[in-house]
């Protein structure tokens, strides 16, 4: 695997913050997920102009070929992912895929984890420059961070972080903030039980059954 030197641009915290608030874990914990997404990519072809699905577990659990087999789709998705993981290895889950239309989940682990709003959303801005320098100006879909049973102590800071960056997609163009959030709550303002599984934080069927619904319509 090739050096990375993206972490001195995006990721000034990294290793030098003490203690959890905000917070860079080390990025090389996915190094062997990451070569095997290079080993599969090495053996297999991949569609051009496709639809990339990149973020954390709730992409990568999300089955997108099923659900989308109208459009031809990269799925990158690793679990327990960070924004910075993601801009980290961008060369080899984003950037070498050359896609047509990104569509973006992650964050919900970085304000677990104690990162404050302002900072998730920085690191969003960073993507969303490097995409564009790297790639030109292709539309990004931004799925807020969702309202889970199990993390939903965290809701005020997630909520907080989606309103920063949906402001930031009504801004740019190519940029769009598909809310899937709102969806999966009840009457009372709560997780909705019945789209989860029993973690309490990711989807079973029926959660991605939203999440397809919604995206489609921006996707068409």
């Amino acid at each position: 695997m090739k050096k990375y030197f993206l972490l001195v641009l995006f990721l000034p915290l990294f290793v030098f913050a003490q203690g959890k608030q905000n917070y860079y874990p080390d990025p090389h914990r996915f190094d062997r997920e990451i070569e095997n997404f290079i080993h599969w990519d090495e053996k297999n072809s991949f569609p051009e102009n496709a639809v990339l699905f990149i973020g954390s577990s709730s992409i990568r659990m999300w089955k997108t070929r099923n659900y989308f087999p109208e459009y031809k789709v990269i799925n990158r998705g690793f679990g327990g992912s960070h924004i910075s993981d993601i801009l980290f290895f961008f060369d080899d889950v984003v950037k070498k895929y050359n896609p047509g239309k990104i569509v973006f989940y992650a964050g919900d682990n970085d304000i677990a984890a104690g990162k404050s709003p302002e900072v998730v959303f920085k690191d969003f801005k960073n993507f969303v420059k490097l995409v564009h320098d790297s790639l030109g100006n292709i539309e990004i879909y931004y799925l807020p961070i969702k309202p889970s049973i199990s993390r939903w102590s965290f809701w005020e800071k997630m909520n907080e972080t989606n309103l920063l960056i949906k402001k930031y997609c009504e801004e740019n163009s190519s940029l769009f903030y598909v809310d899937v959030a709102v969806p999966m709550l009840n009457e009372n303002g709560k997780p909705k039980k019945d789209i989860f599984i029993k973690d309490g934080l990711h989807l079973n069927e029926k959660g991605y059954e939203i999440w397809t619904k919604i995206l489609k319509k921006f996707l068409n």
